[in-house]
């Protein structure tokens, strides 16, 4: 093997297929990206039809898998032009209706388990 390559490794002689792949460096997936369009669209939907004041004022602006699809954050911001004055006080309407949210989203989706939803406000 010795004038086959430049210097020997601990590697040299294995099968490739069997070496362990690092897949940490890779982003999310095609059906993670897709999953994350599709809660953003049903909250939005979500936040339109609410009957709180608050919650109608705010637009998704970005869901991201956080650390995988298992829980997403979902990044909020004033719909329109406007901006958020008090966030606090729309993260607490927000976990006041999570449990709701979290059920537009299990409508939507066609998954065995719903992702848990973490929320964000940009002011």
């Amino acid at each position: 093997m010795r004038p086959l390559c430049l210097e020997l490794g601990p590697e040299d002689g294995l099968d490739p297929r069997l070496a362990p792949r690092d897949f940490s460096s890779r982003g999310p997936g095609r059906k993670v990206l897709q999953l994350c369009g599709e809660v953003a669209r049903t909250l939005n939907g979500a936040f339109a039809d609410s009957a709180d004041e608050v919650l109608r004022d705010l637009a998704v602006v970005a869901v991201t898998p956080a650390p995988n699809s298992t829980r997403l954050l979902v990044t909020v911001g004033a719909a329109g032009s406007g901006r958020v004055e008090d966030a606090e006080r729309v993260l607490e309407r927000l976990h006041q209706a999570a449990a709701r949210l979290r059920t537009e989203v299990a409508a939507a989706i066609n998954r065995r388990r719903v992702p848990e939803l973490s929320f964000r406000v940009l002011t």
